[in-house]
């Protein structure tokens, strides 16, 4: 797991529910390497809990990957924010919604998130 883009420096707020590769791969129906793949090219970040991927359970919803996520991880990578800049962003709250963008890609407020992002772009 050496290869897996996972910053030990890099963590989620105190309650944030996560999930090992297996139950992602078990949630997504895939195989645990499908998921490390996604894991290392970005398509879905996970942090190191004790040096195994930690993936949030926010990034999904029931059908799998959550809808919007993709998109908004899209446009923080291809806007210049690093991975765990990105992470980060994503469990920043936005005052004015109360929420932070990982919980907002769940509500109608999701595209807002992705057009503030896009705002960002360095």
């Amino acid at each position: 797991m050496a290869s897996l883009p996972l910053s030990p420096g890099t963590t989620l707020p105190d309650g944030t529910d996560t999930l090992t590769v297996d139950q992602v791969a078990g949630h997504l129906g895939v195989s645990a390497n499908r998921v490390r793949t996604l894991i290392r090219d970005h398509n879905l970040f996970a942090v190191s809990a004790s040096g195994q991927p930690a993936i949030p359970a926010l990034f999904f919803d029931d059908d799998g990957i959550a809808k919007h996520y993709t998109g908004l991880v899209d446009v923080l990578l291809d806007g210049g924010f690093t991975r765990d800049e990105a992470l980060r962003w994503m469990f920043t709250t936005l005052d004015d919604l109360g929420i932070h963008p990982a919980e907002a890609i769940h509500t109608h407020s999701a595209r807002e998130v992705i057009r503030r992002a896009q705002a960002l772009a360095l």
